[in-house]
């Protein structure tokens, strides 16, 4: 019987193993560092402010593992051996394999700042961060923290320490939030949002290196401006990148990531990688070679059990969705919005004067086609919205049939003929907002 070894229990690892599972009775063993259950990373931040219990987070019962015949293994892999099939645990056992499935994930960015090791500095990307984080905010008297990186996971930081009372400066390179992922208008408008919630928000602000106190912990940064500020913990949010440090005398072929081909395949015959970690050589049109995002490591692991159960079988994700939260602002995109259009594009942006609700249409100056849409406070429909860019329409169209893709609850404001009126304004048009379809979105 062949054994297939995963090592990782994310999402990726965890959707290959149950999918495996599906088509075939190969021995399957996930193997995982970090905890005994696959969880949902993204309700950790929940579980530091007592909204959810650990528990709470596992999508599947203890029991069905066993049940499904899914060997799990807390254990360490220090090194793999791909000449023998061979994995070398920390604990001095080895495990053999059939085929090798990478799914190891990410860990936080570090660039070599002084102090960066110390007590009281750290990342949030995995449970042990999680615990990490709850004893360096409940065994010392913590007043400030400062987050380093203006990403999601320093959002999500920054919102859970506001629920202790720890107040938050948040350090930002560029000169408005997020700034190598969103346009400014979007950027600018979560920068808003965050000084709202009371975080000191410094744009143009780069971390110099991380001060010890006389205890050995972190005590404060000092910025590249040369300003100290005096905190107890220091969040870098940096980035992640791919944990593939124990793989460089594997055979494997790295860069920033692992290196894979469009079926998932490395350069060794039965070694696999997926999510976080996985680089690709030539990625989908439109895709970036590494996506760290739940959804792509879902489907990943999916593409790739039809490979390993013998239907070989290309990922084909289809055009770029994202979707995140900023506080109680909700954000979701579509296609290619990037910080700069691209040559020969054009774009409309609408906010509403609550400064809390906007919407962005990417679209092709000469053929309009709609080549992508950031939208914050407002919810849309992503089979629909994915509809729209497969079928190449025109950004009238989109325009014109915008309340069709409003996903909000029945009692929310609409504002759909509010942002075709000033499209209209602005770019010369006459697109009419037709009403909702019933028929369009049940039928």
């Amino acid at each position: 019987m062949k054994h297939t070894v995963i090592i990782g229990n994310g999402i990726s690892g965890i959707t290959t193993a149950r999918h495996i599972r599906k088509r075939s009775d190969q021995k399957i063993t996930v193997i995982s560092a970090e905890t005994d259950h696959f969880f949902s990373r993204t309700a950790l931040m929940y579980i530091y402010m007592g909204h959810m219990k650990y528990e709470n987070t596992k999508p599947y019962e203890d029991w069905f593992w066993k049940k499904n015949k899914i060997n799990l293994l807390r254990a360490y892999v220090s090194n793999v051996d791909t000449n023998t099939n061979t994995l070398h645990l920390s604990s001095g056992e080895t495990i053999t394999y059939d085929n090798l499935v990478l799914a190891v994930g990410s860990k936080p960015n570090k660039f070599g700042w002084t102090g960066q090791d110390l007590p009281g500095v750290q990342g949030l990307y995995s449970y042990q961060d999680l615990e990490t984080l709850e004893e360096n905010t409940t065994k010392h008297k913590v007043t400030r923290a400062v987050i380093v990186g203006g990403g999601l996971i320093g959002v999500e930081l920054a919102e859970m320490l506001l629920t202790r009372n720890i107040a938050v400066t948040f350090l930002v390179r560029e000169g408005r939030f997020w700034g190598n992922v969103l346009p400014k208008e979007e950027g600018m408008l979560i920068g808003r949002h965050m000084l709202e919630h009371h975080i000191d928000l410094r744009f143009n602000t780069e971390l110099e290196e991380i001060i010890a106190g006389a205890d050995g912990r972190a005590c404060g940064v000092k910025t590249k401006d040369g300003e100290t500020i005096d905190c107890q913990v220091v969040g870098l949010t940096a980035g992640v990148s791919p944990n593939i440090e124990f793989l460089k005398d594997a055979n494997i072929e790295l860069q920033r990531g692992i290196m894979i081909n469009r079926f998932l395949e490395t350069n060794i015959s039965n070694v696999y990688a997926v999510g976080d970690c996985a680089q690709f050589h030539e990625p989908p049109k439109g895709r970036r070679p590494i996506e760290q995002v739940w959804y792509t490591g879902r489907m990943q692991g999916e593409a790739l059990a039809r490979t390993i159960t013998g239907e070989r079988t290309e990922y084909k994700p289809g055009y770029w969705f994202n979707s995140a939260k900023f506080f109680d602002i909700e954000y979701q995109t579509y296609g290619t919005v990037v910080p700069q259009l691209n040559e020969g594009e054009e774009d409309f942006y609408w906010e509403h004067k609550g400064g809390k609700k906007c919407i962005k249409v990417v679209f092709n100056s000469t053929t309009r086609r709609f080549v992508g849409l950031n939208v914050f406070g407002i919810r849309m429909r992503h089979e629909l919205l994915d509809k729209w860019l497969r079928e190449e329409r025109k950004v009238e169209y989109v325009l014109t049939h915008l309340k069709d893709a409003n996903f909000d609850a029945e009692f929310y404001a609409r504002f759909e003929d509010e942002i075709v009126a000033k499209f209209n304004k602005e770019k010369g048009t006459n697109v009419r907002c037709k009403p909702r379809s019933w028929v369009r979105i049940f039928g």
